[in-house]
């Protein structure tokens, strides 16, 4: 009979009053998940920029462009979860280092401001080609992004690649920093049993990679069908090299997670397991199930030598499938931490909101927003070689 009053007293157990209303909601949820799709593509783009991995050299400045859109956004859930997003600036002029949550205004806006350099870096010889193909207006907003620096003699190339790729390597540190952190506000706290671990900065880091580079393999071939053009079959087989390793790594060490949380049967253990058996159950079964998917899909996929459409095909699915499951992951983190009573003989249930500031809208608007900005800023900056070299033939 209790699910019949579920919605009127949405908890089980012994629950302090103050903790029947969840102080975070789905928004908190998008939050890591969209800055580990930032640390994701990034890192498939630096892998050609600083190590020099050619087989990534098709789809390393679409990876850099869609790790500065994605970034762009990283902070609107938090902005939205504030409720008047002025107060943002007040961690930014008041420093307080010893809150990890007032640092990240710090951290985020460095790595902003690093990825916009990146790109200018990477991207200046196209832009000054197309200051001289464009004309109107265009023309002239081309002419301002070069800054006036319309050098693009081989020497002047050189230091943009070298500086670019100084950047690069100062950005992998900054990334797994950025998504690091996140783990750690979740780690350090120590009133709740499902987040107080020291894995957790390790889990949400590495989980971030996996679910980066899906992103980029979905976007990868989706763009690549709708340009009628084929995905480099070399460019493929590395990304399944990384996605294989990211999602390899991702489970054997949530599972640690899970096998060091139960081996120490600290109290409250029951209730924990209690909450993975009642109201997330259906995300653990995402996450794992998702996860467990794409490693064998990869694993096969590496065994059997697969190229061509098979190749693509399945490597789409898996990078989908490490998408959905990693953001279960940040669900089932999250909003499970915040189902369990600080007593630790509690359960609640958390119900979403549909519409309002705090809804599922509000969270489906702000996912796709980076989505269409990423569209826009490859038509002004195409990141394809066969468009760059047809501007080059123009203006031959």
């Amino acid at each position: 009979m209790e699910h019949v009053f579920e919605h009127v007293t949405p908890y089980v157990g012994y629950v302090y009053p103050n903790e029947t209303d969840m102080a975070w909601s789905q928004l908190i949820v998008i939050y890591p998940y969209i800055t580990g799709l930032v640390a994701g593509a990034f890192v498939v783009s630096s892998l050609h920029h600083v190590f020099n991995i050619q087989r990534f050299a098709p789809i390393s400045r679409f990876s850099l462009l869609t790790a500065l859109c994605f970034m762009i956004f990283a902070p609107t859930p938090l902005l939205f979860h504030l409720g008047q997003p002025t107060r943002a600036f007040n961690a930014v002029i008041t420093p307080h280092w010893t809150s990890a949550m007032a640092a990240f205004g710090y951290v985020a806006g460095f790595y902003l401001c690093l990825l916009l350099l990146e790109v200018w870096f990477a991207f200046r010889a196209d832009i000054v080609a197309m200051s001289k193909v464009k004309t109107g207006l265009l023309g002239k907003f081309y002419g301002l992004l070069t800054l006036g620096s319309d050098d693009v003699s081989e020497r002047a190339l050189a230091i943009d690649h070298k500086i670019a790729r100084i950047l690069a390597m100062i950005g992998i540190p900054s990334a797994c920093g950025l998504h690091g952190y996140v783990g750690f506000v979740f780690g350090s706290l120590k009133t709740r049993e499902w987040w107080s671990s020291d894995l957790m900065p390790v889990i949400f880091l590495l989980s971030a990679v996996g679910s980066g580079v899906g992103l980029v393999i979905v976007l990868y071939v989706i763009i690549s069908k709708f340009r009628k053009v084929p995905t480099a079959d070399d460019t493929m087989r590395g990304l399944l090299y990384v996605m294989f390793t990211g999602v390899t790594i991702v489970m054997v060490i949530e599972g640690l997670e899970m096998l060091e949380l139960v081996y120490k049967a600290r109290e409250g253990i029951e209730t924990v397991r209690a909450l993975v058996a009642g109201p997330i159950w259906v995300g653990m079964y995402i996450q794992w199930g998702m996860s467990l998917f794409a490693l064998v899909v990869t694993s096969a996929l590496l065994l059997f030598d697969v190229h061509g459409k098979r190749l693509v095909g399945w490597l789409f699915a898996s990078g989908l499938a490490m998408m959905i499951g990693v953001l279960a992951m940040r669900w089932n983190v999250v909003i499970g931490g915040q189902e369990l009573s600080k007593t630790m003989k509690g359960l609640l249930t958390f119900y979403p909101e549909l519409f309002g500031r705090e809804s599922m809208f509000v969270v489906l608007m702000i996912s796709i927003c980076p989505y269409i900005t990423l569209w826009l800023v490859t038509k002004v900056l195409p990141p394809w070689n066969d468009t760059i070299a047809s501007v080059k033939h123009k203006m031959a």
